[in-house]
C-alpha cells in the first residue's frame, strides 16, 4: 500500500502546475492581443496610405482635362480592384487657383472593428 501522504503531494503538484499554466495563458493572451492591435494598426495605416496615393494620381491624372464635369463636386472612386475591406475613396476638386488646385481626398478602410477615417486637402500644381 501507498502512503497517503505521497498521493496529497502529487495532488498538491498537480493543481499547483495547472495554476502556473493558466497564470502564463493569461499574459500570454494579453501580449497576442497588444500584437493583434500593433498589427492591424499598421495594416490600416498602409492601407490609408495606398488610398491617398490612388487618390493623388487620379487627380493628378485627371486635372490636365480641367473638365467642368470633375471640378467642385464629390467623386466617389472605385476601389474594389485594390482588394481592401471596406474601403472607400472620395475626391473633392476646386477651382484651380495661382496655378494649383485644392484637392480634399477622403478615405475610408476597415479591419474587424476598427475603420479608419482620413480626411485632408492637398494643393496639387497645374501643368501647362
Amino acid at each position: 500500500m501507498k502512503n497517503p501522504q505521497q498521493n496529497g503531494f502529487v495532488l498538491i503538484l498537480v493543481v499547483a502546475a495547472m495554476g502556473l499554466i493558466g497564470a502564463m495563458m493569461i499574459i500570454l493572451t494579453g501580449s497576442a492581443n497588444k500584437i493583434m492591435f500593433q498589427s492591424d494598426t499598421a495594416y490600416l495605416q498602409a492601407c490609408r496610405r495606398n488610398l491617398v496615393t490612388s487618390g493623388l494620381a487620379w487627380t493628378k491624372r485627371n486635372i490636365r482635362n480641367e473638365s467642368k464635369e470633375t471640378l467642385n463636386r464629390t467623386i466617389e472612386l472605385d476601389v474594389t480592384s485594390m482588394s481592401i475591406s471596406g474601403a472607400t475613396l472620395s475626391v473633392n476638386i476646386d477651382t484651380p487657383k495661382d496655378q494649383k488646385a485644392e484637392v480634399q481626398i477622403n478615405t475610408s478602410c476597415s479591419r474587424v472593428r476598427r475603420t479608419l477615417r482620413h480626411n485632408e486637402k492637398y494643393r496639387i500644381g497645374l501643368r501647362q
